[in-house]
């Protein structure tokens, strides 16, 4: 698991192979390789390490969930039944259980049932919801504080400030709007090397708030308001050092994918003012639909309920067109839809900003073998396709509560509608 934070897939995979010899009936180990092969690019031996762990725990869920969480895999009737199976135990976890529904939301789409497959995402989110509470006008209320805290004139006045490094690009937005697309076209380039999403700029936050001496109260956009030159600048010096060690590939420029650093625009741009932040933004039905089919382990807990999604998508565009606002230019936005549509303009753009050269590498990115972690992980080991794109229209009847929680943002995408002062 070490190796595989710090981008090691090839040491890792060597790790289980060892293990799995002296323990091959350990069905989390299977599972656990399986995720490192994914990762890797191997798929067929990620898929025979997943049903490896079915075989040994037919009644865990997640195995099933990893197979669904491919994208490209399908379910054959025989493993269909098989989860049905499951979930009429009376016995079986919440956890296990809110896996199957998602893995056989997967598996019924896939043949068409979209009502069934609704009905079995709902069931999996709504699980996933009780374990994960989310308040949806706490997230409003850190949207409104940063827009309230991040001026013109507060940039103004630490005009310089921070570290002066132009290495570091940030790709951001919602999860699901194809930031890893992105990243796999960037990271084709020969002075880009792609990471992972990476957490040192949310530490960074915690940190501000713990000192503080009340983090549960205190917001970290105050505590950043208050610090002098230094302070700043060694922020931006230790979200440097602190990524170091995910470099591996010796390219000038690294890629941070952290879709959730959206909220901390104002603090990238002051810390590391050279930087590159990318906002990654999709169509509000495709993309929120798509978090609600996606069951995320950890960190979007925004993502199991449409009405909360719809706000949380409305809350980003705002604060993003904030940043547009105070910083023109600042944030370069791709709307997906765009790049598939006429990709190679949509590269040269993105190149453009990033002050690079053009590269045909960066139109054939299906063919950079880098490991990649996330839920896209084999698509974009693909060309770019349009079949993702009015996905969504298939749910309609079921997605009322997000069109009217998303409200005015919906009518005028992709352009933000007039949001009313913070």
């Amino acid at each position: 698991m070490i190796l595989g934070r710090i981008g090691d897939y090839a040491q890792a995979i060597a790790l289980y192979d060892q293990l799995l010899a002296e323990y091959p009936r350990h069905a989390q180990l299977w599972m656990s390789y399986g995720h490192a092969l994914k990762t890797a690019g191997d798929t067929p031996r990620a898929i025979d390490a997943y049903r490896r762990s079915i075989a040994l725990d037919a009644g865990g869920g997640e195995a099933y969930w990893s197979l669904a969480n491919l994208k490209t895999f399908r379910f054959e009737p025989a493993d269909v039944a098989a989860m049905q199976s499951q979930l009429a135990r009376d016995d079986l976890s919440d956890d296990a259980r809110l896996h199957f529904e998602f893995a056989l939301g997967k598996a019924t789409e896939d043949a068409g049932a979209h009502a069934d497959a609704f009905a079995h995402y709902a069931r999996g989110n709504a699980l996933r919801r009780r374990q994960l509470p989310y308040d949806a006008d706490d997230n409003a209320g850190r949207v409104a504080r940063a827009r309230r805290t991040y001026t013109r004139d507060f940039f103004a006045a630490r005009a310089g400030w921070g570290a002066q490094a132009r290495d570091p690009i940030f790709i951001v937005g919602l999860p699901r709007a194809g930031s890893t697309l992105l990243e796999q076209i960037l990271s084709s380039h020969s002075q880009v090397e792609g990471t992972m999403e990476l957490p040192e700029v949310i530490a960074l936050t915690r940190e501000l708030r713990r000192s503080s001496g009340n983090p549960h109260t205190t917001s970290y956009h105050d505590v950043l308001a208050g610090l002098d030159a230094d302070a700043v600048r060694g922020l931006g010096e230790r979200y440097l050092a602190r990524t170091r060690i995910q470099r591996r590939g010796g390219a000038p420029l690294f890629i941070d994918k952290m879709p959730n650093n959206f909220a901390h625009a104002g603090l990238i741009h002051l810390a590391l003012p050279n930087a590159r932040i990318i906002d990654a933004r999709r169509h509000p039905l495709a993309c929120c639909f798509s978090a609600f089919k996606q069951h995320f382990a950890r960190g979007q807990a925004f993502s199991f309920d449409l009405a909360d999604l719809g706000r949380y998508y409305r809350d980003y565009v705002a604060l993003m067109a904030h940043f547009d606002d105070v910083l023109p230019g600042r944030v370069h936005r791709v709307i997906y839809e765009r790049m598939v549509d006429d990709t190679e303009a949509e590269v040269r753009r993105l190149l453009d900003y990033c002050g690079l050269p053009f590269e045909d590498a960066c139109l054939r990115f299906y063919e950079n073998d880098r490991a990649v972690r996330t839920a896209s992980s084999e698509q974009v080991r693909r060309p770019i396709y349009r079949d993702g794109v009015d996905h969504w229209r298939h749910f309609e009847p079921w997605l009322s509560p997000l069109k009217d929680a998303l409200g005015a943002v919906l009518d005028a995408y992709p352009d933000p509608p007039a949001f009313p002062p913070a």
